[in-house]
């Protein structure tokens, strides 16, 4: 797969006991799975029915073609003994040196320190390979886990953003939190914590 420029990407993190890496079509069954999960829907703005071919654009369009354009870094967090499939974590890049964060996690790994440590993982390589001065994490109110996460990742939560977010076409309060280049936390652990 070629980045901007026509730069090959071939972004793979080690983090301890995770592997992030691209997306590939090959995902896109897994992708629809979990995208089904009823804590997936409820909080991360998929569309509802959700369909395989919305599988297919966010692994083809979003996933691989954000690396291309420059838009989006879509890593999918697996085993790193097993490649077993565990989440996904991604980061919307903006002009002005910063970027949003996401992620979620498939329910068969929630409880693993899975999104802990991928957003870590994540959020230190983009410092390091990027131009970034600041990641931003945003949830719905009420998404206690995201925000979990994101507190545990080293976030700094600001405050609470009123009707800010659009959630199956109804305004809903919103989360926020940062985290600058020289607040990224420690290395993932070697476990599964």
């Amino acid at each position: 797969m070629e980045g901007v420029a026509g730069r090959p990407v071939r972004a793979v993190i080690d983090a301890g006991w995770l592997t992030l890496r691209l997306f590939t079509p090959d995902d896109i069954p897994w992708v629809y799975e979990v995208s089904c999960d009823p804590v997936v829907r409820h909080f991360v703005g998929v569309p509802s029915p959700y369909l395989p071919e919305h599988a297919a654009f966010f692994v083809e369009t979003l996933a691989i073609g954000g690396w291309r354009d420059g838009r989006r870094l879509e890593f999918l967090a697996a085993d790193a003994g097993t490649g077993e499939r565990l989440g996904r974590v991604g980061l919307g890049l903006r002009e002005d040196g910063t970027a949003e964060i996401g992620y979620w996690v498939d329910p068969r790994a929630r409880g693993r320190e899975v999104a802990t440590q991928a957003v870590v993982a994540a959020c230190r390589w983009a410092f390091a390979a990027r131009p970034l001065e600041l990641i931003e994490w945003r949830a719905e109110v009420g998404n206690t886990a995201s925000r979990r996460v994101a507190e545990k990742a080293g976030f700094t939560i600001e405050g609470t953003l009123r009707s800010r977010l659009v959630h199956r076409g109804v305004r809903v309060n919103a989360w926020v939190g940062s985290l600058l280049r020289d607040e990224v936390g420690a290395p993932a652990s070697g476990g599964q914590g």
